[in-house]
């Protein structure tokens, strides 16, 4: 049986709060419209390292507002839980050519809790470059190591 895999880019406020603290959503109202956002995530993939680029040619990446509750559950995660990006599918290290995943490997941005986060747009480009990143790293089954060798840390 293959296993189906779901990681996460998560906010560890509370454990590694930004300099500065955090920005509600209200104080920090960062708002785009959905083609511009798009956009922006067009951008920060084209900034990706080309070694991990490469491999974004078979994964569907979708922009939603937040997870809904069904995938925060089947993750194991509170309602509330606040990430910014999930890879939802099969790690390559655990493929087997008997049995392929059924379903295709997707990231998921998700457009709210980033924007809440930022307050620029240069700002919002790099969260989004490095959740992107850390979610193709969990396709590869990357090490932490690797990644912050990448600057992605």
């Amino acid at each position: 049986m293959t296993r189906f895999q779901a990681t996460s880019t998560k906010l560890l406020w509370d454990k590694f709060p930004p300099a500065g603290g955090v920005k509600r959503i209200e104080e920090n109202p960062m708002k785009l419209s959905n083609k511009e956002f798009d956009r922006i995530v067009q951008q920060a993939i084209g900034r990706i390292p080309g070694e991990i680029r490469r491999h974004l040619d078979n994964i569907l990446i979708t922009v939603q507002k937040r997870p809904d509750p069904e995938m925060l559950e089947e993750m194991g995660y509170p309602p509330d839980e606040l990430l910014l990006g999930v890879y939802w599918g099969v790690p390559l290290n655990e493929r087997s050519v008997a049995e392929p995943p059924l379903y295709p490997d997707t990231i998921y941005i998700f457009k709210e809790p980033l924007e809440e986060m930022c307050e620029t747009q240069e700002e919002l480009e790099e969260e989004i470059e490095i959740t992107v990143v850390h979610e193709v790293a969990h396709f590869l089954g990357m090490t932490e190591e690797r990644l912050a060798e990448l600057g992605y840390e």
